[in-house]
């Protein structure tokens, strides 16, 4: 299962919306997988994407909602007090790995946990560089990191975890595993070699270095995707073997523009939801592509279904889609969910394309079902209802023009917020200065940068 942080659903060459990346090897995987187009992240950021694809659970069976604190953005432009945040996954919630293991597989993480001090603690076998931090200091050796140690200077990161994940397969092989191989990359800080940084530098749709540099760290994650499936196929192991490729969430707007989606991560609109998805594994998965909506907490119910193993004693919020991967068998027809009780500041008034200026997101809930996307925004009591089949950029808001629809709707989102329990923002935050958040939105949008 590899998961790439902060990888745009418009990021890879195969979604072909014009971007320079280069991902021939992810673009294999996809010609020879099964695509899934409207796949989704759990959450639209890191930690509680996380949370929801290793707990197969929505956000508020475990409270991980984003990466604390909760309180984003200046204080008084918080209308209302948001919920608190859980840093870790609770010990009551069996993780995907931890299950997987108690059904007789080896169990190895590579990369970015962000869950808690150690995967270890939570169902992994071995660990390489994971731990409670979101990304790291540094992508060249020396890292200065937790459970890795430095290599020679100058080593690139993405390029370690692959060799480490690589050499615990081969010891692995004789028996069943489990590699999650989540990469930093390409979260921030953004890093790369000169020299895969130089062939981006005044091409077509790279506007500046930041963008050249972001170009390479694609490039340089899909040739360790490559390493990573030519090893399979090298020891024998490919036809045994399922391969999971997706991201954690939205890419970063302010960085690369996710068109013809709107926003990015942080944001409920689809920039910060959308994300790539391919199931592959020759002879057991028929190549092909399917607008079936999915989300990451199917995972967990999918393998347990792939295994033949009982499913755990927990709730679990997604499905199994094994009927749909090896003999495509449609799903019927199901509801998405989002909760977000808490504030994330903007990283880019102007390019964000949030619903205001000062924040990618305010509280809120979002469910998709059918061609309808429908986002809550708590402070104000607003719906917006999006026809996803002939708007997928979100511009026109049909909630004041399609009653019945935003009715149903509203009703099945309030009725599951009851059921799973969903945590309200509570009472009007004593800070919040009206006249004084009106002044912050003229400031960020009269501010030429």
């Amino acid at each position: 299962m590899i998961v790439v942080d902060d990888l745009g659903w418009a990021d890879v060459a195969y979604n072909g919306h014009g971007n320079p990346f280069k991902t021939p090897n992810i673009d294999e995987l996809a010609a020879n997988g099964l695509v899934f187009s409207e796949a989704y992240a759990g959450a639209a950021n890191c930690a509680p994407s996380r949370a929801v694809l290793m707990s197969g659970q929505y956000t508020p069976r475990h409270g991980i909602y984003t990466v604390s604190p909760s309180a984003r953005g200046d204080d008084k432009t918080r209308r209302l007090i948001p919920v608190e945040n859980t840093d870790a996954l609770p010990k009551s919630v069996l993780t995907l790995a931890e299950f997987l293991r108690a059904n007789g597989y080896t169990t190895g993480h590579f990369g970015k946990w962000h869950l808690g001090e150690d995967p270890r603690t939570r169902g992994f076998d071995h660990n390489v560089a994971g731990h409670e931090k979101g990304h790291p200091k540094s992508y060249f050796s020396p890292y200065d990191m937790p459970f890795i140690s430095d290599g020679p200077k100058g080593e690139y990161l993405p390029d370690r975890i692959t060799s480490e994940a690589i050499d615990w397969i081969g010891k692995s092989k004789n028996r069943p595993f489990f590699a999650y191989i989540p990469y930093y990359t390409v979260h921030t800080k953004l890093q790369a070699p000169d020299e895969a940084v130089a062939k981006y530098r005044n091409q077509r749709y790279i506007k500046d270095e930041k963008q050249a540099i972001y170009a390479a760290m694609v490039e340089l994650m899909d040739k360790n995707v490559g390493r990573i499936v030519e090893h399979l196929d090298s020891s024998g192991l490919a036809r045994d073997t399922l391969i999971i490729f997706t991201s954690d969430n939205g890419g970063v707007r302010s960085i690369f523009p996710q068109d013809p989606l709107r926003a990015g991560k942080g944001s409920y609109y689809e920039g910060g939801l959308r994300v790539p998805l391919i199931f592959y594994w020759p002879e057991q998965i028929l190549p092909g592509y399917s607008r079936t909506p999915t989300i990451n907490a199917d995972f967990y119910p999918t393998l347990a279904s792939i295994i033949n193993a009982p499913l755990p004693d927990q709730p679990l919020d997604g499905v199994d889609l094994s009927a749909l991967l090896t003999k495509g068998e449609p799903l019927a027809e199901r509801a998405l969910f989002w909760h977000f009780p808490i504030y994330l500041q903007a990283y880019n008034s102007k390019a964000d394309q949030s619903q205001d200026p000062l924040f990618r997101t305010r509280p809120g809930s979002a469910m998709r079902k059918g061609k309808w996307k429908l986002i809550h925004y708590f402070e104000q009591d607003e719906y917006e209802l999006y026809d996803l089949e002939n708007d997928l950029s979100e511009h026109v808001n049909f909630a004041p023009y399609y009653p019945e629809d935003l009715r149903d709707l509203q009703e099945e989102l309030a009725s599951w917020r009851s059921e799973i329990g969903a945590p309200m923002p509570y009472g009007i935050d004593p800070e919040y200065d009206a006249d004084f958040e009106i002044r912050k939105i003229i400031e960020k949008l009269s501010n030429k940068k």
